[in-house]
């Protein structure tokens, strides 16, 4: 079975910073392309970060600038740094496989999410 975990989520102050985790389980995820999503409490889920198989990425113009993603083959992961956090990146943060960076994620591909809290 495909699954991916999220973690790393936390309670932080305006300005911190969060390292988020994706780990992969039953597939190799070099293979696929991995996006980050977000959705807050009365909000649409926004992508929010993805790289591709190559190791492109991608960033929305939200967070350009203050995040990162990466991604460790040998740990079949995908990280996102998030730095300099602000209260509007509260949100539950998840990952989903994907085609393509550029096509809407798999459906049922991401995992349960890992609730991020900005605020002081």
């Amino acid at each position: 079975q495909l699954q991916l975990v999220e973690s790393g989520g936390g309670l932080v102050q305006p300005g911190g910073s969060l390292r988020l985790s994706c780990a992969a389980s039953g597939f190799t995820l070099d293979y696929y392309d991995i996006g980050w999503f977000r959705q807050a409490p009365g909000k649409e889920r926004e992508g929010v970060s993805c790289i591709s198989s190559s190791g492109t990425t991608h960033y929305a113009d939200s967070v350009k600038g203050r995040f990162t993603i990466s991604r460790d083959n040998a740990k079949n992961t995908v990280y996102l740094q998030m730095n300099s956090l602000k209260p509007e990146d509260t949100a539950v943060y998840y990952c989903a496989r994907k085609r393509l960076c550029v096509v809407p994620p798999i459906i049922g591909s991401w995992g349960q999410g890992t609730q991020v809290t900005v605020s002081s």
